[in-house]
């Protein structure tokens, strides 16, 4: 039988490894090995565990991979996706901060990262446009997104507010809708 500590610590340590962009490019990946491979959990549970992981203050990827560990085995659990989610970033950001001064001035590396950032761009757009797919936004609730998006980008209202008022928004309308049946 196999061991869930360490094939979590392991998959999540490939998904720190190998994703470039940051919590949200590894959406496809942390979805790919998660539900998909090891069927830890269904995509409603990823679906719920990524609004909750976002929700709260923190990195992403180590909230996401802590929430699934957690879900699985509980606290030993957590320990065991979140240090392989976070290892392999201290230990590049390590090598950086010791060998930097070798290659800061690089022509080389700073055409390779400036070949990245676009590529960053893509891997952040297609999960957002999975996630509005699966969290049902369709022409009725398309404007929610856009307006939240907005108030952040032009007005600079705080995220914190707008997952507040979201949440509070989405608490009376169920809560509306019940008292209607």
């Amino acid at each position: 039988m196999a061991n869930f500590y360490w094939d979590s610590f392991r998959t999540f340590f490939k998904i720190g490894a190998f994703t470039l962009g940051g919590g949200y490019a590894m959406i496809p990946i942390i979805k790919a090995d998660v539900v998909d491979r090891h069927k830890w959990v269904d995509e409603k549970e990823f679906l719920d565990l990524i609004a909750v992981a976002q929700s709260c203050p923190g990195v992403f990827a180590i909230n996401i991979s802590t929430f699934i560990g957690y879900k699985l085995r509980g606290v030993r659990g957590a320990l065991s996706c979140s240090l392989g989610t976070a290892l392999p970033s201290f230990i590049i950001i390590l090598l950086i901060a010791v060998f930097f001064h070798h290659f800061q001035d690089n022509k080389v590396v700073a055409a390779m990262f400036r070949g990245i950032r676009p590529a960053v761009v893509a891997l952040i757009a297609v999960p957002t446009f999975n996630l509005a797919k699966n969290a049902k936004i369709n022409k009725y609730t398309v404007w929610i997104p856009v307006i939240s998006a907005l108030l952040i980008w032009l007005l600079h209202v705080n995220p914190i507010y707008i997952i507040i008022a979201a949440g509070v928004c989405g608490w009376l309308y169920g809560y509306f809708m019940r008292k209607k049946h």
